[in-house]
């Protein structure tokens, strides 16, 4: 055998024990020897194979970076920072599910880590690494070749032959920082940072130095053309010695995904790489294709945002409090600790099952995150004590003293007047994103429930200057502030007013969705569960919650209390009309003389709606050149379908 080649298999066999497996199997002298080898045997012969990891020192500065347009686009994530945006993802993957005749049984999601790197992009064609590449605007990036070449976590040569394109996140690990900032003339702020620098930096010897590692996850070019599930890429980027992280999770449906969520949560602080969320996958193939991409992101795919702090500290004692809804949630209260540059004394727990979940006891040691302005929120429990002691599940209501009653995870008041209940609706009700009520509040509230008995919002419009004669801490100018603001809330946009009245489950983006739907109360009032499903955030306990809001007599009657003060919500929605009108578009092949955006904004501003798959709502389909699986499915329904110059007569009418 060629010493040279075996030397070269040899070496990269233990670089790929030692950089991808972390395990490896000599010692670095050993390594270094037949290093040393290899490099004096090429020199003598002047041959240099491919794979050779003497090709991964870091070269002579290079000039400027060269522009590289990419095989295909790399689309950039969709991003959520709550559960409710989350929740509207899930259901909208569930629609097209149901759309496209997929069992929602079937439907999968991975979850994986989100490091907070720089994207990078690697071409290899008949099995050899090409070159490297940044991200840039998703179409073109720079050339980072000499740059990446310096790092070990990549193979230079793999067993697939196709032309091929993988994406990595470029990472710095936070002890390779601390080393390296421990004798740096100028340390280096942070992991995120430190990278980015490494890597667009025109000398490669910067790069190396730095020691920067490649953690990939997506496939985003195979010329074989495989449409493959997020599993089967994960697999593949292994089976060909790409460095990958071990957590990858499968999730059968949205509560295992929040657990996973929660799980990476508690469990990136303890990991040697900077994180900054989790990216959430659909994992069947066939789904995404027909989910399909927007400008920017891929639909079926999410990063969920992690904008928190956490710390540890006691957890002294578990009070319970009444929400708008009845709910009953666990308030945390705790050993006062500073996080984020402020003092935290209190932490919410989500239900009782949350608390056994998560081992939380009395006098236990947890894990504390503080995402924004929201209450902290307990993550887990990092030690507990003999002193401990067991949270028991209430079963009064700690404010009125109802007998509690249990709907799934859920503890509820059933008394519609619970003071606390009440509080929270009005102060719910006058909230920014609803009615808007400036210098409303919860301490408001209170006092006009206890002095004057409001406890409907149709009350509040009753109100008169005289109502506040003997109520303390009221003097002229808060309360002409206060009415003043109350009279001006009588005409609010649909959708605010919609997510002011407190229906369960329907925030901000399904109160948006129902607004543009149904374009008024009455309406609204009207709608059947299946109508309510059709909407894309809208799902069945949501729909079901609906109907029943608007089903329950006192709901009713107080809807007609505030039509009867004046209360007039208004959908302002621009209504545009043309020649689309009715339409829902779908868009497939290559059009010549329209970019897909430029077509997609024409069909809109002439009252049209864009699809990005065929379903059995599609009424038209304009089919470019090499139009594909989209077209052979509209033919099979029926569904009317157009070439370009028929779409170009169109807009011209």
């Amino acid at each position: 055998m060629d010493r040279k080649r075996e030397l070269v298999d040899l070496l990269n066999k233990w670089a790929y024990e030692y950089y991808v497996l972390d395990a490896p199997t000599v010692a670095d002298k050993e390594y270094d020897v037949l290093y040393d080898e290899l490099k004096r045997l090429e020199e003598e012969s002047g041959e240099v194979y491919e794979d050779s990891p003497t090709k991964r020192v870091g070269g002579e500065p290079i000039k400027g970076f060269e522009k590289h347009t990419h095989i295909q686009k790399l689309y950039s994530l969709d991003k959520a920072v709550t559960a409710e945006e989350v929740q509207a993802f899930t259901t909208r993957v569930q629609k097209y599910a149901v759309e496209n005749g997929i069992s929602q049984d079937t439907i999968e999601y991975t979850v994986e880590y989100k490091f907070d790197g720089l994207t990078v992009c690697l071409t290899y064609d008949k099995g050899l690494f090409v070159r490297a590449t940044t991200r840039g605007s998703g179409t073109v990036g720079e050339d980072v070749t000499a740059q990446v070449l310096t790092i070990q976590s990549f193979p230079l040569k793999i067993a697939y032959q196709g032309l091929l394109e993988v994406r990595g996140e470029a990472v710095i690990r936070l002890s390779v920082l601390d080393a390296y900032n421990q004798t740096a003339d100028e340390p280096l702020k942070n992991a995120r940072n430190a990278v980015a620098g490494a890597i667009r930096n025109l000398d490669p010897k910067v790069t190396k130095e730095r020691k920067p590692d490649i953690y990939f996850y997506d496939i985003n070019y195979l010329s074989t053309g495989e449409q493959l599930s997020q599993t089967q890429a994960h697999a593949f980027l292994k089976e060909q010695g790409f460095k990958t992280h071990p957590y990858f999770r499968v999730c059968k449906d949205e509560m295992e995904l929040q657990d996973a969520l929660q799980e990476i949560e508690v469990q990136r602080k303890q990991i040697d790489v900077l994180t900054d969320g989790a990216v959430i996958k659909l994992n069947d193939a066939t789904l995404r294709t027909e989910m399909g991409y927007t400008d920017k992101f891929p639909r079926w795919a999410l990063a969920y945002k992690f904008e928190a702090e956490e710390v540890t500290t006691i957890l002294e004692n578990v009070v319970w409090q009444v929400g708008r809804t009845g709910k009953l949630t666990p308030l945390a209260l705790l050993q006062p600790v500073e996080l984020g540059g402020a003092t935290v004394s209190r932490a919410t727990l989500n239900n009782y099952g949350d608390i056994l979940r998560k081992k939380v006891k009395i006098g236990a040691r947890v894990l504390v995150r503080r995402s924004n302005e929201v209450i902290p929120e307990i993550l887990g429990t990092t030690e507990t004590y003999d002193t401990c002691k067991d949270i028991e599940k209430i079963t009064v209501c700690p404010a009125c003293g109802s007998t509690l009653t249990e709907t799934g995870a859920h503890l509820f008041c059933p008394n519609r007047e619970c003071l606390p209940r009440v509080v929270a609706k009005l102060d719910h009700f006058a909230s920014k994103n609803a009615m808007n009520i400036d210098g409303f509040s919860g301490s408001t509230a209170q006092t006009l429930i206890e002095k004057k008995g409001v406890k409907n919002f149709s009350d509040l419009y009753r109100l008169q200057t005289e109502d506040f004669a003997d109520v303390e801490g009221f003097k002229d100018k808060k309360i002409s502030n206060l009415l003043t603001e109350i009279e001006k809330s009588k005409t609010p946009v649909l959708d605010a007013f919609i997510y002011a009245i407190g229906i369960d489950g329907v925030g901000r983006v399904a109160s948006k969705d129902l607004a543009k739907r149904f374009k008024s109360m009455d309406a609204l009032q009207s709608a059947t569960e299946e109508e309510l499903c059709a909407l894309d955030n809208i799902g069945e306990i949501t729909a079901k919650a609906i109907c029943e809001y608007f089903a329950d007599e006192e709901n009713v009657q107080e809807l007609q209390a505030l039509k009867d003060v004046g209360v007039t919500p208004i959908f302002d929605d621009e209504i545009k009309e043309g020649v689309f009108s009715g339409e829902s578009v779908v868009l497939t092949g290559t059009l010549t003389n329209f970019k897909r955006s430029v077509a997609q904004k024409l069909i809109e501003e002439r009252g049209g709606v864009c699809q990005s798959s065929v379903t059995a709502k599609t009424t038209l389909v304009v089919a470019g050149e090499e139009a594909g699986s989209k077209l052979e499915k509209a033919k099979k329904l029926g569904i009317k379908i157009i070439d370009e110059q028929a779409f170009s007569a169109m807009l011209d009418k």
